[in-house]
């Protein structure tokens, strides 16, 4: 039997270590499959069930697996993952055709708005939006009233809140979101200083800063998606 010397003489034998290595391998495939199960059932729930957020929705799919908060749970960015292989997967007809509606629904609101420079953001611009998701955008103006004046104006009843955005890796701020309905889906303007708008926020997911799509480039994501064979100039 090969022997393994340590530091004092002593030795042991080389399976001793193998062994370890082979229980260390073992917990590790057992972790994995655990973030694996609950980042499945969680996409399922945001999919068939209307859970809104990724924490929310990993919170339920631990509980119903009898995983421990917070341990061996997936990332927001395996969760992503997860959702969008569930819509390729059981939702391939159906998710196309949801995904562009709502993308229509945010270039009208774009166009509607396009005073204050919107950008789009989130599910409906990544792709991965569920049957419960919202048209998510970026606006941008002096005044964050000015956008509650403007939808008063057009007589448009909204919910004024806010929301916790990460501006960096170490901040968190309150910013104003004004939230209304436009063909029976809800669509939220987040409310950002002029000066914001080449600084987007990080994304919950990756980390990263958000992507953003000018209205320009929703147009050439929906006629990407009208002619796929033709890619838009």
């Amino acid at each position: 039997i090969k022997r393994h010397n340590l530091r004092g003489g002593q030795q042991y034998p080389i399976s001793i270590f193998i062994e370890g290595d082979r229980k260390m391998a073992r917990r590790k495939e057992r972790k994995d499959q655990v973030r694996q199960q609950i980042a499945q059932h969680a996409a399922r729930l945001m999919t068939e069930s209307g859970v809104p957020d990724y924490q929310l929705a990993k919170q339920k799919a631990a509980a119903a697996l009898g995983v421990s908060e917070g341990q061996d749970w997936p990332s927001n960015q395996e969760l992503e993952e997860a959702l969008e292989t569930y819509q390729r997967l059981f939702e391939s007809v159906e998710h196309p055709k949801r995904l562009q509606r709502l993308r229509r629904i945010a270039l009208s609101a774009m166009n509607f708005l396009h005073l204050f420079q919107p950008r789009l953001v989130g599910p409906v611009l990544q792709g991965s939006a569920t049957r419960h998701a919202v048209v998510e955008l970026h606006l941008f103006c002096d005044n964050p009233d000015q956008i509650g004046f403007f939808l008063t104006d057009h007589g448009i009843p909204f919910e004024y809140k806010e929301r916790s955005i990460r501006a960096n890796a170490q901040e968190h701020k309150q910013v104003p979101l004004y939230c209304f309905e436009a063909d029976e889906v809800g669509i939220e303007l987040v409310v950002f200083n002029l000066e914001e708008w080449r600084l987007p926020p990080l994304s919950s997911t990756s980390g990263k800063p958000m992507e953003r799509a000018t209205t320009a480039e929703l147009e050439r994501l929906l006629r990407d998606a009208e002619n796929p064979g033709v890619h838009s100039a």
